[in-house]
């Protein structure tokens, strides 16, 4: 039997039966623009799953009418990102090094590619920017173990140092003290008179033997005054950069055990063209010469 209705004073809307602890419920319908944004958005899901792959089926899922994939347009973006690029690559390619670097256009896309070349490749060892660490060279420097002109780079990264590569940069310091070619007494005595080099304070009586020792023993690759001879990747020893350290403990340490680091050949792991990148770029770090 019907009841009659129940309204609130205050709004007029109708009290229905639910209640809990003394509140009541009001019939209040939904506004008009929620309903319409739900109904719109049921309509775009609908139009959605047509057109794009959206139902999932027993081992795939539906094509949808357009065909479309992000895999498909990541293939695309692709495809026309190298076709961009390969005007440019051919360039570099045919170009000499000093080409490339007169040639603003072909120099920043080298500088660029060279770039990402050296992330992958390189930051490893010599770090983000050619910053270096310990027994990795600082590239970004004015100091060169194997000489930094553009000719030099392209050369040390095409062939390697110390590896297998029958063009690869060699050199070999000899281990002074562990096959005992000097005294204890006149490693230290030479460790000080390389500090004298570099401007450090050391013992003068003790760097003044050394210099004798070093003219015998180290000055037939270091030079005379320690300047270095890149073509044999010698170290200037008189700029205060240091590959391992320039304190006396990791001097006698280099003395006595020498450092014949290596690196790889990248030559044969990298195309001609990107190794041209790479020497532009790393040229381009500051140190250049």
């Amino acid at each position: 039997m019907p009841t009659k209705t129940e309204k609130d004073a205050l709004t007029g809307r109708e009290i229905r039966d639910h209640e809990w602890d003394g509140i009541h419920e009001l019939d209040t319908p939904l506004p008009r623009w929620w309903l319409y944004t739900l109904f719109a958005t049921i309509a775009f899901a609908v139009v959605y799953c047509l057109l794009y792959p959206a139902i999932p089926l027993l081992h795939s899922h539906s094509e949808g009418m357009l065909g479309y994939t992000n895999r498909a347009a990541l293939v695309q973006s692709t495809e026309r990102a190298a076709a961009q690029q390969a005007q440019f690559i051919d360039r570099i390619r045919a170009a000499s090094l000093e080409d490339i670097r007169k040639n603003p256009e072909l120099l920043a896309f080298a500088e660029t590619g060279g770039r990402a070349a050296f992330n992958e490749n390189c930051a490893p060892c010599h770090r983000a920017g050619g910053a270096g660490a310990k027994g990795y060279p600082n590239l970004a420097d004015d100091d060169w173990l194997w000489g930094g002109t553009l000719a030099a780079i392209h050369q040390t990264i095409t062939h390697g140092v110390r590896n297998a590569d029958p063009d690869s940069r060699q050199s070999q310091m000899p281990r002074f003290g562990a096959d005992k070619l000097l005294t204890p007494q006149q490693i230290s005595d030479v460790a000080d008179y390389v500090l004298s080099l570099s401007h450090q304070p050391a013992p003068a009586e003790a760097a003044k033997r050394g210099a004798a020792v070093f003219a015998e023993n180290c000055a037939v690759c270091h030079g005379e005054k320690g300047a270095g001879n890149p073509e044999i990747g010698s170290k200037n020893l008189t700029n205060g950069i240091w590959l391992y350290g320039g304190d006396k403990a990791t001097l006698v340490e280099t003395i006595t055990n020498a450092r014949n680091s290596s690196m790889p050949a990248w030559g044969a792991r990298l195309d001609p063209t990107t190794i041209k990148m790479l020497a532009v770029y790393v040229h381009s770090l500051g140190g250049g010469q």
